[in-house]
């Protein structure tokens, strides 16, 4: 069985909004909107917002439906 820190060691882990508006280029106002709106695939963690770089990118990279 393999424990959280171990499936972790693979994550490149973003934390919080204005890290993930870097990596998007978004402002963070606009990135706290999309957070909040469920539009990125990110959670919230202990009121921290937490995002796997490669979903993000993945995400923007997609076409639009």
């Amino acid at each position: 069985m393999t424990s959280i820190a171990e499936k972790s060691r693979g994550l490149d882990l973003v934390w919080g909004a204005e890290e993930i508006a870097k990596l998007i280029g978004r402002s963070t106002r606009a990135t706290f909107h999309m957070l909040d709106a469920g539009e990125l695939p990110a959670k919230k963690v202990g009121g921290r917002w937490v995002a796997e770089r490669n979903q993000l990118l993945q995400f923007f990279l997609e076409p639009a439906a």
